[in-house]
């Protein structure tokens, strides 16, 4: 059963009023929501008493609904487990960590006053400490990239790491970290607040790709790692590369970034906005304070499998599913039906008690802040400079500086929705004022200056719906533009790979071949 809305009014109407936006929300720990306690009957009951009760009233018989009846199922006995501690667990087994004890100032004002990264390695460092490679994750991913002797689960770049693999680890030393704001080891919303003893939950504070790398270099720093031989990741991981090189180009040898781009596109930020607002209207989410409780799997579920959509390719799921249903002999459902509505649904339940669903509200914010534009980054260092004061304050053991109600949220909704507007007739110009397509902004030439004198291999792929080829093509014009004459651009036709985003976690031979070669140079 699916909670009224007025059952969360004794708990939120006084801290949210219209037009009011708080930074910490008072929810009492020992509360369990009222719907807790309703009995949980299964609609296909229901279906069958309504059907039972109107049988010489309707021309037809009710629907079944077996998929909203899993999902009461699965609510219904977290209810019971939820009892016993917090569920899930979110963990993927062993893993080495870094703990810093001196706070971490992030870009839009929040501190962290001690924090953990996650971090699994594979291979020998050198004794120079001159061969080791960052690799950064997607939005979603641990630190298990490979199998470990103390957790040979295969990982999710498994066969690109080890000896003669494109990240071979007879040559290399690498290291794969969870980012800060996730929840797998590292500092995350689902993590204790050392001032408090309680989770973050959605006090944690917003992040964007910087903040997580530069966490990342703390390790490096406590692993005496001066100068990376090379940053490398994929789609939010390509980003976080592109960042580190903009942010340290004195450590870092050299970048690879694949599928990913240098800033955030209006179709991405989209769909990631898209995801955020059905999981948060999961009654279950409770504005982030769920911990101990049933988390909001439903709203998780339904977030995955817009991901998915966005993950593949049109042309692959022609393949591979067509128009094929489930079961032909069996009348039409409105539940999953069709072959790749199957294909969704179980991608979405797979992962809906594997992520804590509050990183993803965060991590996929930080990918939507994402903008390596010289005007973004002098605005972000204004701010970074005007709130300078709270990171001396934590180190002074002072905690936070000033009075902490001056930080409420002043974000509020826009009186009127957007409309569309009408566009001014079409004025004909001479070829020389048309913008050049291949002509990037100079606002980002400026912001990738900073790598102009670092290798560079950008890696796209046509048929990437998410992180479109063209975006790869605009960090390769881009640090051309700005002065890098080191740069490798290799893009894959959909007849080298059909399978869209997720291409960089499965073609080994183009994608892992384009990387060994270029690491070799």
């Amino acid at each position: 059963m699916v909670p009224a809305a007025s059952s969360f009014a004794p708990i939120f109407s006084r801290k949210f009023a219209p037009g009011a936006c708080k930074k910490s929300v008072q929810v009492p720990q020992n509360h369990l929501p009222q719907y807790l306690s309703f009995p949980l009957v299964p609609r296909n009951a229901q279906a069958a008493q309504v059907a039972q009760q109107e049988q010489l009233e309707s021309s037809n018989p009710a629907l079944s609904f077996p998929c909203l009846d899993a999902v009461e199922s699965r609510s219904a006995s977290l209810s019971r487990r939820s009892l016993s501690g917090p569920e899930p667990s979110y963990t993927t087994g062993h893993h080495l960590n870094f703990h810093s004890q001196q706070p971490i100032l992030l870009d839009w004002g929040g501190v962290l006053p001690e924090f953990d990264v996650a971090y699994e390695a594979w291979g020998t460092l050198s004794e120079e400490k001159d061969n080791a490679i960052l690799l950064h994750t997607g939005l979603s991913a641990s630190s298990h990239a490979h199998s470990t002797e103390a957790n040979p689960q295969p990982g999710w770049w498994e066969k690109f790491i080890g000896p003669g693999k494109p990240l071979d680890t007879d040559k290399y030393f690498v290291i794969c970290t969870n980012v800060i704001g996730g929840c797998y080891g590292s500092t995350g919303p689902s993590s204790i607040d050392p001032a408090n003893g309680e989770r973050y939950a959605t006090r944690f504070p917003i992040l964007t790709m910087e903040d997580m790398v530069r966490a990342q270099f703390r390790l490096l720093d406590n692993l005496g790692i001066e100068k990376l031989y090379a940053s490398v990741g994929s789609s939010m991981g390509g980003m976080q590369s592109l960042a580190a090189g903009v942010l340290f180009p004195d450590r870092v040898s050299r970048v690879v970034s694949i599928s990913g781009c240098a800033r955030s596109h209006p179709y991405s930020i989209a769909m990631r906005h898209t995801q955020r607002q059905v999981l948060m209207m999961d009654p279950n989410w409770a504005r982030g304070f769920y911990y101990g409780r049933v988390p909001p799997h439903g709203g998780m579920k339904l977030a995955r499998e817009i991901a998915t959509v966005t993950y593949r390719s049109g042309p692959e799921w022609e393949q591979r599913f067509g128009r094929r249903r489930a079961d032909p002999s069996r009348p039409p459902a409105l539940c999953p039906d069709f072959l790749i509505e199957t294909y969704l649904d179980h991608a979405g339940e797979k992962f809906c008690l594997e992520y804590d669903p509050n990183s993803l509200l965060y991590v996929s914010k930080a990918m939507d802040l994402f903008d390596l534009g010289q005007e973004h980054r002098n605005r972000i260092s204004t701010v970074r400079q005007e709130n300078s004061g709270k990171l001396q304050a934590f180190v002074d053991g002072k905690g936070i500086a000033g009075d902490a109600s001056s930080d409420s949220c002043s974000l509020t909704l826009p009186d009127l929705p957007y409309e569309e507007k009408e566009q001014p007739a079409a004025v004909e110009a001479d070829a020389a004022s048309v913008p050049d397509p291949t002509e990037p902004p100079a606002d980002l030439v400026a912001g990738l200056k900073p790598l102009a004198n670092t290798p560079a291999l950008v890696l796209g792929v046509a048929s990437d719906i998410l992180f479109p080829a063209w975006q790869q093509r605009e960090i390769a014009n881009t640090l051309k533009r700005a002065g890098n004459e080191r740069v490798t651009h290799i893009e894959l036709d959909e007849e080298k790979s059909l399978f869209g985003h997720d291409t960089f976690l499965l073609d080994l031979e183009n994608v892992g071949g384009a990387v060994k070669k270029f690491l070799e140079q």
